[in-house]
């Protein structure tokens, strides 16, 4: 991701980016001094299938450590890395085409086994993203298919799944790897959810007692959904922070021991770049600059953060506001930015001889509604509910 900060001056990466392969060296260091049996990656490499050669090149330099140092690692193409259409290349083609020494990449479902997996004592299930537009394109071969491509995608997994279970070697772990929403399953606040669009599994589908370990990709929010039981059922999460949604959530990776009924994990957190997420209201008479000031964090604080200030005032306060003395302040901030949320206040504008106080509730809720450009239809509808709320409350019978 590379949606804050400046390119760097000697790489000429953005610098966000290098923030992911900061975190991304980490977990390749961990995985190699560790003498990890395998490396599992979910899906999601890159924002969209068609990376800049630039980030290819620094995703490929790292992914080329782990098979240099022979250590089997799966590669499960997520909806980031894969096109609607079909027959297109995915984001991680240039692995699957070279078939570089114990990298496997899985863009379909399959069931591996040791000999697939440079003997590695485990066997994998895996499920990559799907999609619908796959499904139709089978379903129109398939008497059996259901008028819902969600009830067709799923009919779908539990067939290979079940099959895949058939053929398991019951002496060996199991793992299972999905991309795919489970339900129940917590989003980060500011992650994009594309209603209709995701591949939801149930959790009795990911809980099977059958497996060992389960290894999910499509969530940013690290969590157990299966916390307490058997087996472990994990999304690890991002790598980094990508938006301010996921301001309150560290971010790391899991290592698992993965035995054959007794599977434990321990997450390791990541050194990431602070969000700092600051909202100020003001209000007529308000000292605006004074009251912003003492919002913000001292500048030593904010050092390296990525900051984002909300203002919310009337409008009458816009020329009030001095950007340059609050970017002065956040200078030594990773960025900064300034949302400004003015509003119009509304007022109702009474002669001076009315005696409001003595006014009827109907009459100055009318003058409210007037004043807020409510229609004459509304302001009856209204009016009428109003008069039934005040009749019940006072104990009256008027209509």
């Amino acid at each position: 991701m590379a949606n804050y900060g400046q390119h760097d001056p000697t790489t000429g990466l953005p610098e966000r980016v290098m923030d992911f392969l900061k975190s991304l060296d980490t977990i390749v260091k961990t995985a190699i001094d560790e003498k990890v049996d395998m490396v599992i990656f979910a899906g999601d490499t890159y924002r969209d299938r068609s990376p800049q050669p630039t980030f290819q090149r620094e995703w490929g330099r790292r992914i080329m450590k782990l098979s240099q140092a022979g250590i089997p690692t799966l590669l499960v193409t997520g909806n980031h890395d894969i096109s609607p259409a079909q027959m297109r290349a995915h984001a991680m083609q240039e692995f699957e085409t070279l078939e570089p020494p114990f990298i496997h990449v899985l863009s379909a479902p399959k069931l591996y086994g040791p000999d697939e997996l440079d003997g590695t004592q485990v066997q994998v299930i895996a499920l990559p993203w799907i999609t619908r537009s796959a499904v139709v394109a089978q379903a129109q071969n398939n008497e059996r298919a259901a008028d819902d491509p969600s009830v067709t995608i799923e009919s779908i997994l539990t067939a290979i799944v079940e099959d895949a279970i058939s053929r398991l070697d019951p002496e060996l772990p199991t793992i299972l790897t999905a991309h795919a929403s489970v339900a129940g399953a917590k989003f980060g606040n500011e992650q994009t959810i594309k209603i209709g669009k995701d591949v939801i599994l149930q959790p009795a589908f990911v809980c099977n007692p059958r497996f060992d370990y389960v290894a999910l990709g499509h969530i940013h929010k690290y969590q157990d959904l299966n916390e307490g039981g058997y087996p472990p059922v994990i999304y690890p999460g991002s790598i980094e922070r990508v938006d301010f949604g996921e301001i309150n959530e560290d971010k790391g990776f899991v290592i698992a021991d993965v035995q054959k009924g007794k599977t434990t994990y321990e997450r390791r957190v990541l050194a990431t770049r602070r969000f700092i997420d600051l909202k100020a209201r003001l209000e007529e008479g308000d000292d605006v600059m004074e009251k912003i000031m003492s919002t913000l964090p001292p500048a030593e604080d904010a050092a390296g953060a990525i900051v984002r200030m909300t203002l919310d005032y009337p409008k009458d306060l816009e020329t009030h506001i001095d950007e340059k003395q609050l970017r002065e302040r956040m200078k030594n901030a990773f960025e900064f930015f300034l949302v400004k949320n003015s509003r119009t206040q509304a007022r109702s504008r009474l002669d001076v001889n009315d005696a409001t106080a003595s006014m009827p509730p109907i009459e100055l809720m009318n003058l409210y509604w007037k004043e807020h450009n409510f229609s004459e239809e509304s302001r009856e509808t209204l009016g009428r509910l109003a008069n039934h709320i005040i009749s019940d409350v006072s104990g009256g019978v008027d209509d």
